[in-house]
């Protein structure tokens, strides 16, 4: 679609100066994209990997917990679990990637999870707990991989969007819009000689 200017001289160098720069503001976002795709497709496998692992330890920290439970009376349990001494502090830092700030989770532990008496208690408690104890870092990462994920998702449609609005809107209209200038600018070019060779043929004839 051709823009809405006039057909003169100004306006075509303007027209060529924005096409010089759009054409250079592709290329940059085109790089952008490719590297945003190449940065994606790794952390997705990560993703998948890491997901597949935090299940299979989740799942093995339930049958231990849930063994322990079937195994020891209700108010021993709960006297046990109330009576834990660790403490969990979650560190939550952000760092660049590309121009986005993504998310970095680390945890850290103080004390013993295994605080509570051993005369009461069942060694499938004690499993459940350390295996809950190795799987929360990892979940903690996971929840950061996937808002990285995520947040590249969004950065990659963005930067396609406005790959395509320039590629196929407005590059292909500033090129439309100068070769209806330049035709015009020619065309009149072309009037403005003809009427000056008959003014030539009017002053000799005379």
């Amino acid at each position: 679609m051709r823009l809405a200017v006039g057909s003169t001289r100004m306006e075509l160098l303007k027209l060529k100066r924005r096409i010089a720069i759009a054409r250079r503001g592709h290329r940059l976002l085109k790089d952008k994209q490719d590297e945003l795709v190449r940065r994606f497709l790794p952390l997705i496998e990560q993703v998948v990997n890491l997901r597949k692992e935090v299940e299979e330890k989740i799942e093995q920290a339930q049958k231990s917990f849930f063994l322990a439970r079937a195994l020891m009376p209700e108010e021993n349990l709960g006297e046990a679990l109330n009576s834990s001494q660790m403490k969990t502090k979650i560190n939550l830092l952000y760092t660049q990637l590309l121009n986005l700030r993504v998310p970095k989770v680390s945890v850290e532990f103080t004390g013993s999870p295994h605080t509570y008496g051993m005369v009461y208690t069942s060694a499938e408690l004690d499993l459940a707990l350390m295996r809950y104890h190795e799987v929360l870092p990892l979940m903690l990462e996971l929840a950061a991989l996937e808002k990285t994920v995520e947040l590249l998702a969004l950065e990659i449609e963005k930067t396609r969007r406005r790959v395509n609005a320039l590629e196929y809107t407005l590059i292909p209209n500033l090129l439309e819009t100068i070769k209806y200038i330049t035709a015009k600018l020619t065309e009149t070019e072309r009037d403005n000689l003809t009427r000056l060779m008959k003014i030539k043929e009017i002053v000799r004839a005379h």
